[in-house]
């Protein structure tokens, strides 16, 4: 009887035969075996679309389906099928080392089994087995690789990954950059985003080490920071604004209040006239908003001049809190004044530069009673604006750190 070979080309021999060639055709067939179980071969099938055959070498060693390790290669320019015969029985490590954005099949010569497929992005491994479990359609099988490899395109699911490590930015499906990353040295406070049950919302959480840790979040250049197409409120600087009307001349040295009638039936000029020779005093209180910062306040004249004189005429305001208990009898803080030039026409509209820090004494608390007093410092020779200074109101600028007065 002759000799019969295995589905990869390993000989066997029947009793008796090749005699006296026994120990050349066995070691033959020792290195069949050998590259079966371990060995690597490179299988060029650049071209366009085609089938490539990987045939057996019957009693040969060198085939390439009788490999273990098989790195396709080559330049494809169009969908690429490889084939083994039908009574190939094992399992292979298959590198797709192609290049060209093709499929490549990997599959028995003929019958309607399984079979495995490389899309035309995936330049991975596989793990494939060669069932050979039907005579006229076996099964080709991706046993798949076990983990994710750093070129193939896989769908991670119930997951954990236990130490993710993100460089400097996240992408979107098309590879642009969707979040920045910047790595602060030694930083001790981070964010944690929690997800929430049917009828609450997630929740971003500033954490870490400290007590009380902001959450910043900072607009580019004059963008806002919006909630969907609303401008969400931050903390930072306020006004108030109040009119003459809310002002009172004091006992001494009053400013006087006036209206000035422009046309009939036009804007008429509710206004206090401050002397252009004697220093005089208005003054007007505000239980300040509970989101200020308790800190220094600024401000801005606004003013209408009663003649066309063009020097420099000179405010001061000052202020004190009282909180409740306190005694009204206290003296204002130290006053900051700001210096404007008359305008040149009688009832045009005109306001000061924003002034420095006012400080206001008297320890300010939340739900202080606060008092000022704006003045004309007549009494400087640097104020030699000659008629009266009518002062139509102040915009008093003060600065929040919540982001309301609850």
């Amino acid at each position: 009887m002759a000799s019969t070979y295995t589905g990869l080309g390993v000989q066997l021999m029947t009793t008796g035969e090749k005699a006296g060639t026994w120990g050349t055709l066995t070691n033959t067939n020792w290195n069949i075996m050998e590259q079966i179980s371990g060995g690597y071969k490179e299988e060029d099938i650049n071209g366009g679309a085609q089938t490539t055959t990987l045939t057996v070498n019957d009693g040969t060693a060198g085939a390439t389906l009788a490999h273990r390790v098989i790195k396709l290669t080559g330049a494809i320019t169009g969908n690429q099928i490889v084939t083994i015969p039908l009574d190939v029985q094992t399992f292979y490590f298959i590198d797709n080392g192609t290049t060209g954005a093709y499929t490549v099949q990997f599959k028995y010569a003929s019958g309607s089994g399984g079979t495995v497929t490389w899309s035309a992005t995936d330049k991975g491994n596989k793990i494939i087995y060669a069932a050979a479990n039907d005579g006229t359609n076996p099964d080709v099988i991706d046993f798949g690789m076990g983990d994710v490899t750093l070129t193939g395109t896989q769908t991670l699911t119930n997951k954990t990954l236990t130490a993710p490590k993100i460089g400097t930015s996240i992408l979107d499906t098309n590879g642009l950059q969707l979040a920045l990353l910047t790595a602060t040295g030694s930083a001790v406070n981070e964010f944690t985003i929690a997800n929430a049950a049917a009828g609450a919302g997630p929740t971003l959480s500033a954490t870490g080490d400290e007590s009380n840790v902001d959450i910043n979040i900072t607009p580019k250049g004059s963008g806002t920071l919006k909630s969907a197409t609303a401008a969400v409120k931050i903390a930072g600087t306020e006004t108030i604004f109040v009119p003459a009307a809310a002002m009172f001349g004091t006992t001494t040295n009053g400013a006087d209040a006036q209206a000035v009638e422009t046309t009939a039936t036009r804007p008429e000029l509710k206004v206090l006239d401050f002397d252009a020779s004697t220093a005089e005093y208005a003054q007007f209180s505000i239980a300040m908003p509970k989101s200020w910062n308790l800190g220094t306040v600024t401000y801005q004249v606004f003013w209408s001049p009663s003649n066309t004189n063009t020097d420099d005429c000179i405010f001061g305001l000052q202020g004190v809190s009282c909180t409740e208990g306190d005694t009204a009898d206290v003296a204002f803080g130290t006053a900051v004044e700001v210096t404007d030039a008359g305008i040149g026409t009688v009832e045009d509209v005109q306001m000061t530069a924003v002034s420095g820090a006012v400080t206001i004494a008297g320890s300010p608390a939340d739900d202080d009673y606060t008092f000022f007093q704006l003045y004309r410092d007549a009494a400087d020779g640097s104020d030699d604006f000659t008629g009266d200074a009518r002062v139509l109101g102040i915009k008093l600028f003060y600065t929040t750190d919540a982001a309301n007065d609850g």
